[in-house]
């Protein structure tokens, strides 16, 4: 039997973390299955599943803590397989705007009420080309309950975005997009 962890790791960035990570994992035979992980300010910063035997699962667990004696800290849940009720439709949400605070706040907000889950989002501020200023972009897949019409959930997008002043563009996950 195996059990599934769930892994959220932040440290400075430097070369050998992962391979700290990868050598610690594979010591108690876990596999390392699904990963993000990126450099965000100096910090490296990362989530990541694990499956481990369950027998040497915890002797995993008590070896990533002792990964933060290198500067890595390393925060473990175990996860159980969750099975959802009603398979959710996948929609690509893309934003582009001058940055300000409040837009992930405000597109949350609107997601959640619909009970729409955000299952992936990636985000950066750049400069504009022509401007200087500060852009906002950001691309997220969303699982969408099967009962909210797309077309209505793009009009309801488009009326924030229009109050945000972005460009908001929604569109059916594609097969490359998984």
């Amino acid at each position: 039997m195996r059990t599934s962890l769930v892994l959220t790791v932040i440290g400075n960035d430097r070369p050998g973390l992962v391979s700290a990570l990868s050598d610690t994992i594979a010591a108690f035979e876990g596999n390392w299955t699904e990963t993000r992980m990126a450099t965000l300010a100096g910090k490296f910063a990362g989530i990541l599943l694990v499956t481990a035997p369950q027998a040497r699962s915890e002797a995993l667990i008590a070896a990533l803590h002792k990964l933060e004696s290198r500067g890595l800290q390393v925060v473990v849940e175990r996860s159980a397989e969750a099975v959802s009720a009603a398979p959710a439709r996948v929609l690509v949400l893309e934003l582009i705007g001058q940055d300000r605070p409040g837009i992930v706040r405000d597109i949350s907000r609107v997601l959640a009420e619909r009970g729409i889950n955000i299952e992936e989002m990636e985000s950066v501020c750049l400069s504009g080309s022509f401007s200087g200023e500060a852009l906002f972009k950001a691309q997220a897949r969303l699982d969408v309950p099967r009962e909210i019409a797309t077309a209505e959930l793009r009009t309801v997008l488009e009326a924030l975005a229009n109050e945000l002043m972005v460009d908001i563009s929604l569109d059916e996950a594609g097969p490359d997009d998984d």
